[in-house]
């Protein structure tokens, strides 16, 4: 799809863009606690990604490629914003609009656990929140979040322990509920890695062999 994008093809970018749009959209609301922020910032790295796809080298599954730029764009947002107050009501927002077929906690005492393992995440810096988020919330193995942040799986690790060890503090009242975890928000599909493992079916959400060239690979 993305070579025939850079080859002229009008219609093959949407498509991609289709079938990725679920999972690219649990990562941008997922980091940035709010949904108008998140379509800004996934509008922003799709036209990224769409004027980049001639540079794209096929080192990377094209999955990876397109979650890179997505929480490039959510991370530009979040080192702005860390300047600005926080405004209430954005992990309210954000629990109420999932990707389609993306359930929320079917209990009051699982939303209100959700909502406050989010808040306590807003604490934490962009780079600590964007693996917790990756690795914790939406289900990315180690090695899969370093692929889309483009870092070592060793500092995912790292800046997983320093995040959780700092939310600890902040989410010991939810012990009475059940041992708190990140993990309280809602489950969302399969993760990179996974992908290429399940036969890869167009129009699921997950990559074909065909695009970016090659088996997709991390």
């Amino acid at each position: 799809m993305l070579r025939r994008h850079v080859n002229g093809d009008t219609e093959a970018f949407g498509l991609l863009f289709t079938r990725h749009k679920d999972r690219l959209w649990a990562v941008a609301v997922r980091t940035l606690g709010d949904p108008e922020e998140a379509a800004d910032a996934l509008q922003d790295a799709m036209i990224s990604a769409f004027r980049q796809a001639s540079g794209f080298r096929g080192d990377s599954a094209v999955t990876t490629w397109l979650h890179r730029i997505v929480v490039n764009a959510c991370l530009d947002r979040l080192r702005r914003r860390a300047a600005r107050p926080t405004v209430s009501g954005l992990d309210e927002r954000a629990m109420a609009v999932l990707p389609p077929g993306q359930p929320g906690p079917d209990a009051a005492a699982g939303a209100d656990t959700a909502l406050d393992v989010m808040a306590a995440l807003r604490t934490l810096p962009p780079d600590q929140q964007a693996v917790l988020v990756l690795v914790d919330m939406l289900g990315y193995s180690v090695a899969d979040a370093a692929g889309v942040l483009g870092i070592s799986p060793g500092t995912v690790k790292s800046r997983c322990a320093r995040g959780r060890a700092r939310l600890l503090p902040r989410l010991a009242h939810l012990r009475g509920r059940g041992e708190p975890r990140v993990s309280g928000a809602a489950p969302v599909p399969a993760g990179p890695q996974e992908d290429t493992q399940r036969g890869n079916r167009p129009g699921t959400g997950r990559v074909s062999p065909a695009e970016g060239g090659g088996e997709p690979r991390l």
